[in-house]
């Protein structure tokens, strides 16, 4: 049985500045904006690529602390073009860094262990990882 993992809520506080970062900063998709009246609104977003969402919103979404989201993590490719992505859509990104080591070589040196870090406006964090071997 296979068991996808498909939506994400992400904690913000307010809706319009969070859904203009991950559609333009991030470049994620936006699936569905909808109002239920004034007192629910769900904003549906999609990485490129992924089959998993996330979702912001108020009303018919969990109420958690906004910021209160962390590690929540991205896989690419090339993390060195996926940085550079990221600094030109202006998200103060981290710089690449390396964590641990392959436990096999592997023909890119950042596979599998290169990282950078972002947060959302309200701090959620995110890393990004590349792995090509998914992609």
């Amino acid at each position: 049985m296979n068991w996808t993992l498909e939506v994400v809520v992400v904690p913000v506080s307010d809706i319009d500045r969070a859904k203009k970062f991950y559609a333009e900063q991030l470049g994620f998709h936006v699936d569905h904006d909808t109002a239920f009246g004034d007192q629910v609104r769900i904003v549906q977003l999609t990485p490129p690529g992924s089959g998993c969402s996330i979702v912001i919103g108020r009303g018919a979404v969990p109420d958690m602390p906004p910021g209160s989201l962390k590690g929540l993590q991205l896989v690419v490719r090339d993390i060195t073009a996926a940085h550079a992505e990221l600094v030109a859509r202006g998200v103060d990104v981290s710089e690449v860094t390396t964590l641990g080591e392959n436990p096999t070589p592997t023909p890119d040196p950042l596979d599998n262990v290169g990282f950078v870090f972002f947060g959302d406006p309200d701090g959620n964090s995110w890393a990004v990882q590349q792995i090509s071997s998914r992609i």
